[in-house]
């Protein structure tokens, strides 16, 4: 009997546990939601751009001499500024090859002179005393003019054994030292000018649609025309160094293999000599930027939104997607610039967007908001009373 109890019990709280599972209420259902692609935007403005070119090269002389005896002689003095480095003013003497044998010939040549004159005095005084001496005096006349062509000769010769130049440089390479004898055409040595270097800057055809180049019409006597200002940059001992410069010319031809017309830079003083600041040596390879030309009325954008070659996503007013090529007038590091194909107040995404398609619909931040504060607005209630 109380076996059968028990299961009486156990029955009864199994009945009640499945009705009352069965009477309670079900949950509300969620509905769901299937968003679209969250995405930022960007408004398309107008704007006026300066645009810069870029481009890189080595630092080279200007004017650069190679050298060589005009005469032959031994090296009897050498300047201590003559060392690869060196520095040396206008017409500071280098080096002196021994002098001795062409002093001796510009006392020769002047003594020679005198006696040729003396002559050729004595063929005139003849001449104006009624002898007829016309064949003597011009045979004077010509001995004389040699011999005053072998002193020029001479004392030119002479100067030549100085070794100096009309310029203030440095010396790049020594090739001779004391007590060398040099014939006539040996290498003494490299040098070349301070005062001025040049960087030889490639430019493509695209480069120069946006570069003033002075044209050979522009050139001076000295063959330099005055062209946009550049700005050199280079890491020297680890911090980034800037000199000002000027486009003087372009190279006029454009190279057969690489394609690109080269424009020179020319930066003064560049071992400031004669001024403050950091040097610029021959040899450093510089980075540099190229004032380039002024575009009214165009539209930029982050260059990183750029798809492909050419083509940007363009969101309607229904948000849906519209993939659209334009123009690209330019690019650089951070933005490019759309000639045609856009229009002021398009709407663009900025944002990555896996795999996209024309008609795709997406969500802008503005969406968001408004989903948002739809989500909490308050719901009406009943009165308990």
């Amino acid at each position: 009997m109380r076996k059968l109890w028990i299961f009486i019990i156990i029955a009864s709280a199994a009945a009640v546990a499945t009705l009352m599972m069965q009477l309670k209420p079900e949950p509300p259902k969620k509905e769901s939601l299937d968003l679209d692609p969250l995405v930022d935007v960007f408004v398309l403005e107008m704007m006026t751009a300066n645009f810069t070119v870029t481009s890189q090269g080595t630092v080279l002389p200007r004017t650069e001499t190679q050298l060589s005896a005009e005469v032959s002689g031994k090296i009897t003095n050498i300047s201590p500024k003559f060392i690869p480095g060196g520095v040396f003013e206008r017409n500071e003497v280098l080096m002196r090859i021994d002098p001795t044998t062409y002093e001796v010939a510009v006392k020769q040549a002047e003594a020679l002179v005198k006696q040729r004159q003396i002559e050729h005095d004595g063929a005139k005084k003849l001449r104006s005393q009624g002898y007829r001496a016309e064949a003597e005096l011009a045979s004077a006349a010509a001995a004389l003019a040699t011999a005053e062509a072998e002193q020029v000769r001479a004392k030119r010769n002479l100067e030549h054994t100085y070794i100096r130049l009309p310029y203030e440089g440095m010396v790049r390479a020594k090739d001779t030292d004391l007590g060398q004898f040099v014939g006539l055409g040996t290498r003494l040595g490299v040098v070349f000018a301070t005062d001025s270097a040049e960087v030889r800057l490639p430019l493509t055809d695209s480069d120069l649609a946006f570069v003033d180049l002075p044209d050979a019409g522009e050139m001076t006597a000295a063959g330099d025309g005055k062209g946009p200002a550049v700005s050199l940059s280079a890491i020297q001992k680890g911090r980034s160094v800037q000199w000002d410069a000027q486009i003087v010319r372009s190279e006029g031809v454009v190279d057969e293999k690489s394609r690109v017309t080269y424009a020179v830079a020319r930066i003064a003083d560049p071992y400031r000599r004669h001024s403050e600041g950091a040097s610029l040596p021959v040899g450093t390879f510089v980075g540099a930027e190229i004032e380039g030309s002024r575009a009214e009325n165009i539209i930029r954008v982050p260059r990183g939104v750029i798809r492909g070659s050419n083509e940007l996503l363009f969101v309607d007013d229904d948000g849906r997607i519209e993939i659209r090529g334009v123009d690209i007038v330019r690019s650089n590091s951070e933005y490019s610039y759309i000639g045609a194909g856009a229009e002021v107040g398009e709407t663009i995404v900025v944002s990555a967007l896996e795999a996209p398609i024309n008609g795709m619909t997406v969500r802008t931040d503005a969406d968001a908001d408004a989903e948002s504060t739809a989500s909490v607005a308050p719901t009406e209630t009943e009165d308990d009373g």
